[in-house]
């Protein structure tokens, strides 16, 4: 019998010509607590602990695979984000924490307008553009019951696992299969306008392709990632020119963006005549995330 210890040493040291130390101690210590059943704390906390033998086979299948550059999410089948559980599968691109900031940055505009959200009648009303796995939606949702949420996406499959991902984490949003770039097809009901829509949608360029790991850009899916070199911005002024028509006055609209195109993304916006344009920097320093608002 293995203890914790000496399979998450061994673990970690079959992947560490794949990932770097922090990668690989964190895939290490998620893989260990799916398996086992074991919170990371106690992980830490009783090392010398025994691993069940029918655990130490299913790591051993699950090496090979992420041997492949398969990312770790696949592999188990669900991942955390802003502390709900999502089912995750190659039809749906694996959240990040950048896009957690994204979504906190909503919560905390909207407390510092102190927009009501308890009834139906004073709801807010949220569409999230390019929902994919739903993470933003299911998570504006879940803190704040009193919303209206609408989530598009252009693919079928990746609705399918968003429609799975609201009913796990208890919610109601409203999916819908349309193409933003299509975006006069786009029928909400009752027609009316948003106070919010905020949209994380594809914005790599071949040359970020380039600098990329094989376990996003072989894995993940390209229509949820890539954008023409020759118009890098496609998505950002669709939705932009959307949000000028769907917004409420005074509306905000998010973004997370490429950092390599923080500058020309708020120069479009202004050309769209946005106002209060803010730019703002995740936790690497990186230009991440733009908010900014809808006068009419």
């Amino acid at each position: 019998m293995k203890t914790i210890k000496d399979v998450f040493l061994s673990f970690q040291n079959a992947l560490e010509t794949l990932y770097d130390a922090q990668e690989t101690g964190s895939i290490s210590l998620m893989v260990l607590e799916e398996l086992t059943g074991m919170s990371r704390a106690r992980i830490k906390a009783f090392p010398e602990d025994d691993v069940p033998a029918d655990a130490i086979e299913k790591l051993i299948a699950i090496l090979e695979e992420l041997k492949t550059g398969k990312p770790v999410q696949y592999i188990l089948g669900t991942t955390e984000f802003y502390g709900l559980n999502f089912l995750v599968n190659p039809a749906v691109l694996i959240p990040r924490p950048e896009t957690e900031e994204l979504v906190e940055w909503v919560f905390r505009s909207i407390s510092s307008r102190q927009l009501a959200v308890g009834s139906e009648q004073s709801a807010l009303r949220i569409l999230d553009i390019g929902t994919g796995s739903g993470c933003i939606a299911i998570s504006l949702k879940k803190n704040l019951p009193g919303a209206k949420v609408t989530a598009i996406d252009i693919s079928t499959e990746a609705l399918q696992t968003a429609k799975q991902n609201a009913v796990i984490n208890e919610v109601e949003v409203e999916f819908i299969e349309t193409d933003i770039l299509q975006s006069q097809k786009l029928k909400v009901e009752g027609q009316k306008k948003f106070d919010i829509i905020i949209s994380n949608p594809p914005y790599v360029t071949l040359e970020d392709k380039l600098q990329m790991h094989q376990n996003v850009t072989g894995f993940e899916p390209h229509t949820a990632l890539f954008v023409p070199e020759h118009d890098p911005l496609i998505f950002y002024k669709a939705i932009a020119g959307f949000a000028a028509e769907q917004l409420e006055d005074d509306g905000l609209l998010f973004f997370e963006i490429n950092e390599n195109y923080g500058k020309e993304t708020v120069e479009l916006l202004i050309d769209k005549e946005f106002t209060n344009i803010e730019l703002r920097q995740d936790m690497s320093g990186r230009d991440r995330m733009i908010k900014t608002t809808w006068e009419g």
